[in-house]
């Protein structure tokens, strides 16, 4: 009984890669797409903010404003610079979004540092785009600090309560980055891009499977065959999985040879975690499968699903950071688990005890989702 209930199975898994394969948009969807998109991405989609456009206003037009200034200039983080005579042009700049940032340098500039007072420069930026305006504003607050700590290195007294402390204060921060040392944005992008196209992989060519036997007219025969609706559920979702699991591993290595980011971890446990989480999404794409009668509502499905699945998984703000009711939401998004696992094992060496308590929702889920997508699929067998 159970060889002839894998004897099944197996033959229906063999139908599914004939089918596959066979099929020259699906082909390649599985194996040059992604692939493609992680060159793409590794190179598109950067957390840096580089070729800053600057306006200046420099009312002190002093050796010391001057000096400034080229700091800037020299900086490969800065681009073009706007030097304007009034605060109109410099409104205007930021108004047009012509720069990013705008520095205004005061008349008494060069006499306050001459004097030992507190010497300010304005850094005005963009808030439009929030993050860049930020990371931006980090950027000049350095570049001014750095200037600030040459021309005044000896420490300053505290000032009194409610002044600011001057440029020069004598502080030297030492900043140091667990897990990226150099604070490299690819470490990042990359490690949450493999798990992405491993989870839109997987939940594509899930979701094409039933839905594509209903719209060529082969259903009626998968009905009438001696599979059961089991049998036909592992039939569709175990060939997805492998080649899933197939194409992260070929990712992760591309990953490693050819952008030399190390792999902390263990890649027991890697593979584990990768395992448990697309059976999660295999779960989510039958379900999808299971209900829709043609491909292209399976295709608006699975985007349907992934644009808030990848909202509340973390990739784009942290989570802490969500409203309370949306940080419970999260608890049933496979995605956001299945990041945590990829980022914490590749990067961070992730021990048994971490992957476990994320491993244990994916389970869950992966129970809920499967056990969904079985329910429904009988519901429409009858």
């Amino acid at each position: 009984m159970l060889r002839d209930f894998f004897r099944r199975v197996l033959a229906l898994m063999k139908k599914e890669f004939i089918t596959i394969w066979n099929d020259p948009k699906t082909k390649g969807i599985i194996i040059g797409l992604p692939i493609v998109q992680l060159l793409i991405f590794s190179n598109a989609a950067t957390m840096e903010v580089q070729n800053i456009d600057v306006v200046a206003l420099d009312r002190s037009k002093s050796v010391e404003s001057r000096e400034l200034l080229s700091r800037f200039e020299n900086s490969p983080r800065f681009r073009n610079f706007y030097y304007v005579e009034n605060e109109k042009d410099f409104k205007k700049k930021l108004d047009e979004q012509k720069v990013q940032i705008g520095l205004m340098i005061n008349n008494d500039f060069a006499r306050d540092i001459k004097s030992g007072s507190i010497a300010e420069v304005q850094v005005i930026a963009d808030g439009r785009q929030t993050n860049s305006a930020s990371i931006a504003s980090g950027y000049a607050s350095q570049i001014i600090a750095g200037y600030g700590a040459e021309i005044n290195p000896s420490p300053q007294p505290s000032p009194p309560r409610g002044e600011r402390a001057s440029i020069g204060a004598g502080i030297n921060p030492s900043v140091r980055n667990w897990f990226n040392p150099n604070l490299e944005y690819k470490w990042y992008i990359l490690t949450v891009i493999v798990a992405m196209l491993s989870l839109v992989t997987t939940l594509i060519l899930t979701a094409l499977s039933i839905a594509r036997e209903r719209e060529l007219g082969t259903f009626d025969q998968l009905i009438v065959s001696p599979l059961s609706s089991p049998e036909i559920l592992l039939g569709k979702s175990i060939p997805p999985l492998i080649i899933a699991m197939l194409l992260t591993m070929v990712m992760t290595g591309i990953v490693i040879l050819f952008f030399h980011i190390p792999f902390a971890g263990s890649v027991i446990l890697f593979l584990v975690s990768i395992f448990i989480s697309l059976l999660a999404i295999v779960g989510v794409g039958l379900y999808i499968s299971s209900i829709c009668n043609t491909q292209q509502q399976a295709i608006l499905s699975v985007m349907t699903f992934m644009m808030p699945a990848v909202l509340l998984s973390g990739f784009i703000s942290p989570i802490e950071d969500m409203p309370v009711f949306l940080q419970y939401l999260t608890w049933l998004n496979p995605v956001r688990f299945f990041m945590v696992l990829t980022r914490g094992i590749f990067l961070k060496g992730m021990g048994l005890e971490d992957v476990i308590t994320n491993l244990i929702p994916l389970i869950i889920i992966a129970s809920i989702t499967l056990t969904l997508a079985g329910r429904t699929f009988k519901r429409k067998l009858g």
